[in-house]
């Protein structure tokens, strides 16, 4: 099993305001950055190469991401522990606070990869029915066999 992760960031500008010239200017190098980030295995993109142009809960101002991990470890290590990290400390000048929590996580088989409706219809699953095996947080995730993982519990560094 792999995990797959969906996340949501509230722009505060439009994409071309000159304000959001940091973060834009990037997005290809973090993208990059993810991609060669050991336990990466996919990463959900358009024709251009990223998602910037798919539009989700007919907000223009949303950023949607989506990306295959072979683990909880392995993601948490790009996002907190790699040069993203410093590029996830700067979010409050591009992104307001999401008004839900903007990630959901699930396991998925190895080599099925999710489609832009699928990752919406997971985060909107914990956004009403709070975390599951179904769709889960960092904060409260579950693993492969569908049991809770404590915070303090690593999980594996491969699932299966």
């Amino acid at each position: 099993m792999q995990l797959a992760q969906t996340n949501l960031a509230w722009m505060r500008y439009s994409l071309d305001d000159p304000r959001m010239t940091p973060m834009r200017d990037e997005i290809d190098r973090i993208n990059r950055l993810g991609d060669d980030t050991p336990g990466c295995v996919w990463r959900f993109e358009t024709p251009e190469g990223d998602a910037t142009g798919v539009r989700v809960l007919d907000d223009p101002r949303i950023l949607f991401n989506l990306t295959i991990w072979r683990s909880i470890d392995d993601l948490r290590h790009y996002v907190y522990r790699s040069e993203h990290a410093d590029f996830f400390r700067r979010r409050r000048e591009w992104f307001i606070p999401p008004p839900q929590p903007p990630v959901a996580m699930w396991w998925v088989v190895e080599g099925e990869r999710p489609s832009v409706a699928e990752a919406m219809e997971r985060l909107e699953r914990l956004w009403r029915d709070g975390p599951s095996p179904e769709a889960f947080s960092l904060a409260e995730a579950w693993d492969a066999e569908g049991r809770p993982v404590s915070r303090t519990r690593r999980s594996p560094r491969t699932a299966g």
